[in-house]
Formats: structure tokens, sequence, C-alpha cells
């Protein structure tokens, strides 16, 4: 991709990292193209490989494609807001966690299963833009009514909403679009990142 169909790359890391996780964003505006079935599931293939405790595996990917019979169902489960631009993507996913997990015979609480989810869901995202697609997560759905919608079982939980499709190129967004669409930044490392415990305050 160049930078006429990506738009400027104003992101620069502090420390060398590999471009993709530069590359990795949430836009807004997409084509409408569909997603295919087996492109998708190379999307969660990469997801099927991220680490967890005990190798629970907590993750569970509930999908709609474009325009299929659970299309306005997951659509209508957004808030007004994201159903908006979300209607022009290709694929609809809800992420789900199992807050159990198998340890020999025992099922046991799981401490880690929004973590281990995480995990899954960056490497999601990550293999969309490898493809060419890009991913934007949710946190705005109707958490009240998702779970009965989605049949949620007992112990399960859902993370986030994700829309899946083709970016618009940035030469086809207005100058409107493209002060939203242009990449965000990031704080800098040493805001969140301490050698040993946690500074006393004060």
């Amino acid at each position: 991709m160049t930078e006429s169909t990506t738009g400027p790359t104003p992101r620069r890391p502090d420390h060398d990292i590999d471009p993709l996780f530069l590359a990795r964003r949430s836009p807004r505006h997409f084509t409408g193209e569909a997603v295919p079935e087996a492109e998708l599931m190379r999307m969660i293939e990469a997801a099927r490989w991220a680490p967890s405790s005990y190798n629970s595996q907590p993750w569970r990917f509930l999908y709609a494609l474009r325009d299929d019979a659970n299309w306005a169902t997951f659509l209508g489960l957004l808030v007004p807001a994201n159903q908006k631009w979300a209607q022009d993507t290709g694929a609809l996913l809800f992420l789900v966690s199992n807050s159990r997990m198998k340890v020999g015979d025992e099922l046991k609480p799981s401490w880690s299963h929004s973590l281990d989810a995480g995990a899954a869901s960056l490497a999601f995202q990550l293999q969309a833009v490898r493809q060419g697609w890009h991913a934007h997560g949710m946190g705005g759905f109707d958490h009240a009514r998702a779970p009965e919608a989605l049949n949620l079982p007992e112990h399960h939980r859902i993370e986030a909403a994700y829309a899946v499709g083709r970016m618009v190129a940035w030469d086809d967004l207005t100058e409107e679009q493209r002060t939203r669409e242009t990449p965000n930044g990031r704080r800098p490392i040493g805001d969140f990142t301490h050698a040993g415990p946690f500074p006393k305050a004060g």
C-alpha cells in the first residue's frame, strides 16, 4: 500500500519495532466491500495461536458477514454512532471470553481470561492489516441487550465488538474525513514503564 491509499504516517516509535504495529489503526471510513469468509478465517487463525494461561484459549469469536442472516442483528447491537460507519464494513464480530478454564479435571476461575482474549484480539487485528484489511474495535455496543441476543453461555463475557473492512483510500477522502483518519499517536513509553515498583507518591 502506498501513501496515496493509506495516507500520511506520522507515527514514529521511540524504539525500533516492526512497522506492522504502526500500520494497525482504527479507521471509520470503509468501502463497503464484503470480507470473504476465507479471509476472515485467516485472521481468526492468527488469533488461534495467541498465548493463554494453561493453554485454555478462552476467546470465542462470533461473526456476521456483510448482509448475511446475522448482519442486521450484529449491526443493531452497536450504539448508533458506531452503526453509522460500521454499516460500510464487510464483517462484524463480537469477541467473548470464557471466565472458567479446565485445570486437570477441574473447572476453575480464570484470572487471565480477559488478558488472553486481548492477546487474541491483537493477533487478529495485525493479521487483518497483513491481508490488506483493517479491524476497528469497539466498546460501544448495547451491553445490556447483547448477551441475550448473542445467546451468551454462563461465565462468558463480551470483551469487545469489531468491524472489519477495506479502508477508503486516502485520496478519496474529503478534507474533513482526513482529519479524523489521520493516525493518532501514543503516550511516551516513560509514562507507563518503570524499573522496579511504582514510584512512591509525593
